[in-house]
């Protein structure tokens, strides 16, 4: 079983997903503040969340691993898409593959030397990454991020653990702060519940930087757990989810700005959405 939201060891995560055998993954010291203490996920339902993030982000197919999406500036790579800026070119949205290619070095996994030694998207354009898509870099790159689901998935898995007490601390209103604390413990006390907060926060990241704001308002975790009417547990609290998270993202495309045509994802993130409702 593996332990969330405190300090804890994560045990092997066995994800049939071209990985051969276990990868070990060490949890570290984490600020836990204000975090609920006895939320567990068993490796059989990690496997099946890692299998689920794979499908929403990539289709499934190792070739959905390498992508860089018409009207970005910036390739999403991994089952979880994580953004990777061209040096020079940061973006306002938060870089999550060196910080996961760094979680890798810290457990010691043997990754492709280029990879390694890269201080930013060796790629360019998207002109660039297409033109390159049967490289032996590229196909090099595929290959590690198929074999390594395991510690990927560990990886959202701690960015949640870190999440909740970040989203406190960027939420002034105390009556704020408990609605989304009594929210987050509400999706945490089932696996369904818990897939939706793994997912969404690494669809949408926590929704704590300014940047990640159009119009003032937000579309992260955080903005979904407030965005939450009071319901009860279990189907019910997944349902509200589902649709408060529906609400937020229908309200980014709105409130963006028109020459980023964010309407042209809207109905595959809804489609996401729906998967919180369904559950596990």
């Amino acid at each position: 079983m593996i332990r969330l939201l405190g300090f804890f060891p994560f045990r092997c995560l066995l994800l049939a997903l071209g990985v051969t055998g276990c990868v070990s993954v060490e949890s570290s010291s984490l600020p836990t503040a204000g975090a609920p203490s006895s939320i567990a996920l068993t490796d059989a339902d990690a496997t099946i969340i890692g299998r689920k993030i794979w499908q929403n982000e990539c289709g499934g197919t190792v070739e959905g691993l390498t992508s860089w999406n018409a009207g970005e500036d910036f390739p999403s790579l991994g089952i979880g898409h994580f953004i990777w800026y061209v040096p020079g070119r940061p973006g306002p949205f938060e870089e999550s593959f060196p910080p996961l290619i760094a979680y890798m070095k810290e457990r010691q996994v043997a990754m492709p030397g280029w990879l390694a030694e890269a201080r930013g998207c060796p790629w360019t354009s998207r002109q660039q990454f297409a033109n390159e898509q049967q490289s032996p870099r590229m196909r090099e790159l595929r290959q590690f991020l198929a074999n390594t689901v395991a510690v990927q998935t560990a990886y959202i898995v701690r960015r949640l653990e870190r999440s909740l007490p970040q989203m406190e601390q960027a939420t002034p209103d105390p009556a704020g702060r408990g609605q989304l604390r009594a929210n987050f413990q509400l999706m945490a006390s089932g696996r369904s519940g818990l897939y939706a907060l793994i997912d969404y926060v690494n669809f949408k990241g926590e929704g704590i930087k300014p940047e990640e704001r159009y119009q003032g308002q937000g579309w992260g975790l955080r903005d979904v757990l407030l965005e939450m009417k009071p319901v009860g547990g279990g189907a019910a609290a997944t349902a509200e989810f589902s649709a408060a998270a529906k609400r937020v993202l229908e309200r980014r495309v709105k409130n963006s700005p028109s020459e980023r045509g964010e309407s042209r994802w809207l109905a595959g993130w809804l489609n996401r959405c729906e998967t919180y409702q369904r559950g596990i």
